[in-house]
C-alpha cells in the first residue's frame, strides 16, 4: 500500500509524537506546510500565506492526498481554502467561519439552541463604547476573532470595561482585519452585513464546571466521542488542566452530546473534527456553550491517546482521506489522563530552563508523562506568542494514570524534577 502524504498547516516538534502515534500512522507521511513563526507570529497577511502555502505544494512531485490542520485561523480557513483548490477534503470555508467569528458563531448557536449567554456588540468606534443592551455585568469582552484568549478580558464594571475596549482597539486589527480578507469571499447572510472582522463581543460571564466536547461529522451525522472537565487555578481564569474523561453524571454528558449535534448541524460542517467549550452550572442544572471550534483540540491528543488508544489526530487524518474516522475506546493503557498547564502569573524572564536531554530523561523516570517546555532560556515571558491576558505558560505536561490522585502526583513530580525557574523583570525585561 502506498503512502499518502499528508500536508499539515503549522505542523511542530510538540504535535509530531501524536502525530506519529496514529493508527496505521507507517501509511501516512507528513508534510510541514508552513510554519507555526509564520501562520501565528505578527502581522497576519493570508494572500501572502496562502502564495507561500501554493509554491510548497505546486513544486511537489508526489499526490497531496490530504491538507489537514489542528489551529485557529489563519490555519482553519486555510485548509478549505487549499483543499478546494487541490481536489482535497474538508469542511466549507462558510462552515469554518461560521465558528470562528465568534459573533456569526452566537448568531447560529441562537438558531439552534438556548443554552448560550446573553450577548452583543460593542461599538468600538464610539467616543464612548457602552456594554450592549441587555448584557449585564460581569461579562467578558474579547474581539469576534483572536487566538487563544488573547485580548479577552473579564470585566465587573464600567471601569474597568473602559480599560478592556482601548486594549481591544489597540490590538484588534493583528487578526481581525487580515480576517475580513476571508469574509469577503463569503455571501454572508443580512444580520453579518457591514459586521467585519474588527468587532468586540460582550457576553455575560458564566460560572460552573468548564467541559470540552469533541467529535466529528461524517456522512451527515455528528458523532461526539470524548467530554472531558476544564479545571482552572483556584480564583483564576486560566487553566489548571484538562482532564479526560470528564467526572461529570451521564445525564449531563448525554444533554451536551445533544446540544452538540443541534449546533453542528445548524452551522454545516460536513466531514470534519469540532470541539464546543461550555459551562455546566451543577446548582442551576443549566448548560452553556463558551465557544465552538471547527478543529479538535490537538492539547487533547495524549489525553485520548493514554485512555482510548488513539490521539485525537486520527479521526482528523481519517475523514481528510475520506476514510472511517471512528475513534477506538477505552483501549489505552490508563483509566484517566490529565493536560496540566504550569504557569507564572507575572511577568519575568526564564532563567532556567531544562535541555531536551534532561526532559527526556524525567519522562522515562516517570511513566506516562510528556512535557512540553514553551519558554527558551532567556526568553521575556511577555515576548511569548499566544498567551492569555492574565498569565504566561511555562510548560505543558502529560499524565496518564488511574486515578485523579495519580495524575496529581506525576504531574507535582514532573514539576519538580523540571526546576523551571523565572526572575522578575522590569517592562524592558531588566531585572526590577
Amino acid at each position: 500500500m502506498s503512502e499518502k502524504n499528508i500536508f499539515v498547516l503549522g505542523l511542530e516538534e510538540a504535535n509530531l509524537p501524536a502525530l506519529n502515534d496514529v493508527p496505521d500512522a507507517d501509511r501516512y507521511r507528513f508534510h510541514p506546510l508552513l510554519t507555526i513563526k509564520e501562520l501565528q507570529v505578527g502581522e497576519v497577511s493570508v494572500p501572502d500565506l496562502l502564495d507561500k502555502a501554493q509554491q510548497v505544494l505546486d513544486s511537489f512531485e508526489g499526490s497531496i492526498d490530504a491538507i489537514v490542520g489542528y489551529w485557529d485561523f489563519p490555519v482553519s480557513t486555510l485548509v478549505p481554502i487549499l483543499s478546494e483548490r487541490y481536489g482535497t477534503r474538508s469542511t466549507s470555508l462558510e462552515s469554518v467561519v461560521k465558528c470562528e467569528h465568534k459573533y456569526w458563531s452566537r448568531l447560529e448557536q441562537e438558531k439552534a439552541v438556548d443554552s448560550h449567554p446573553r450577548f452583543g456588540r460593542v461599538d468600538l468606534h464610539a467616543d464612548t463604547p457602552r456594554p450592549p443592551e441587555g448584557v449585564g455585568f460581569p461579562m467578558w469582552l474579547k474581539p469576534a476573532l483572536a487566538y487563544s484568549s488573547e485580548l479577552a478580558y473579564g470585566v465587573k464594571d464600567e471601569t474597568e470595561f473602559r480599560t478592556a475596549v482601548e486594549k481591544i482597539r489597540t490590538g484588534i486589527g493583528r487578526v481581525g482585519q487580515p480576517f475580513e480578507y476571508i469574509l469577503d469571499r463569503l455571501d454572508l447572510p443580512p444580520e453579518m452585513t457591514g459586521v467585519g472582522g474588527q468587532v468586540c463581543l460582550a457576553e455575560e460571564a458564566l460560572s460552573g464546571i468548564q467541559v470540552a466536547v469533541e467529535g466529528y461529522v461524517h456522512d451527515g451525522e455528528v458523532t461526539v466521542y470524548g467530554v472531558l472537565d476544564s479545571i482552572d487555578y483556584p480564583g483564576s481564569s486560566s487553566f489548571l488542566r484538562h482532564q479526560y474523561p470528564s467526572t461529570l453524571p451521564e445525564a449531563v454528558l448525554q444533554r451536551l452530546r445533544g446540544i452538540s449535534r443541534r449546533v453542528m448541524r445548524q452551522i454545516g460542517t460536513q466531514e470534519a473534527t469540532f470541539s464546543i467549550e461550555y459551562f455546566y452550572d451543577p446548582h442551576t442544572d443549566v448548560i452553556n456553550v463558551l465557544e465552538v471550534n471547527p478543529r479538535h483540540s490537538q492539547s487533547h491528543a495524549e489525553l485520548f491517546q493514554y485512555v482510548d488508544g488513539a490521539p485525537n489526530h486520527h479521526a482528523m487524518l481519517r475523514l481528510a482521506l475520506g476514510e472511517d474516522p471512528a475513534m477506538p475506546h477505552r483501549q489505552g493503557r490508563y483509566k484517566t489522563a490529565a493536560k496540566w498547564y504550569y504557569r507564572w502569573f507575572a511577568d519575568g524572564v526564564a532563567c532556567a530552563v531544562p535541555s531536551p536531554e534532561e526532559i527526556q530523561r524525567i519522562e522515562r523516570e516517570i511513566p506516562g508523562t510528556r512535557i512540553h517546555v514553551i519558554p527558551e532560556p532567556g526568553q521575556q515571558l511577555s515576548d511569548m506568542e499566544q498567551q492569555d491576558s492574565y498569565s504566561f505558560e511555562l510548560a505543558h505536561v502529560f499524565t496518564g494514570g488511574d486515578s485523579e490522585e495519580e495524575l496529581r502526583e506525576k504531574y507535582d513530580h514532573c514539576v519538580a524534577a523540571l526546576h523551571l525557574a523565572c526572575e522578575k523583570a522590569g517592562p524592558a525585561g531588566r531585572d526590577s
